[in-house]
């Protein structure tokens, strides 16, 4: 097998691990509003990625996607943020997340479970996220040459599933079919 395929391969087995879906095999899970100081940590994070864009390559984040992911990966292509700057690599993440929530009207949200506390994004209604903070941390630092375009797609294309799935009512409330 090749190293591209090897690449691929591993790059979707991470992003189905980290698409984690509400069924009944699930952990419990305990979801609430983001707080001020997450709101804060979202836009610090942003800010961290529009500065190092300005002050090593002259572009800012726009919030368009085209140009937004073109800069960001500018920043890893030219070697500005190491494998091991985990919280670099995960304001990129952030910085995805917040063109998705735009893109598809999702909403942040903080999924506490087993594992920890993690800002989440969320389709309205339906008990399904994407994590796209860890997206480019968990494969950059397993030595993953990261394509900023191909993660983007990957959570469109786990966003898309996640509205697929039928709704059921019940009373009031919107619940997942899974």
């Amino acid at each position: 097998m090749n190293k591209q395929m090897l690449t691929y391969l591993m790059s979707m087995v991470i992003a189905t691990l980290l698409a984690i879906s509400h069924s009944a095999a699930a952990q419990q899970f305990r979801l609430e509003d983001i707080t001020p100081l997450d709101r804060q940590y979202i836009d610090q994070q942003h800010q961290r990625i529009d500065d190092l864009a300005r002050i090593n390559i002259g572009a800012q984040l726009k919030g368009d996607r085209s140009h937004d992911l073109r800069v960001m990966q500018r920043l890893l292509d030219q070697g500005l943020i190491t494998k091991d700057d985990r919280v670099t690599l995960q304001a990129i993440g952030i910085v995805m997340g917040a063109l998705l929530k735009k893109e598809y009207g999702l909403n942040w949200v903080v999924y506490t479970d087993a594992v920890g506390r993690s800002r989440a994004l969320q389709v309205p209604g339906i008990d399904e996220f994407i994590f796209p903070a860890t997206q480019v941390s968990r494969r950059a630092e397993v030595g993953i040459k990261v394509s900023i375009t191909k993660v983007y797609q990957e959570l469109q294309q786990a966003v898309a599933e996640i509205k697929k799935k039928p709704i059921l009512f019940k009373g009031n409330e919107r619940e997942s079919t899974i």
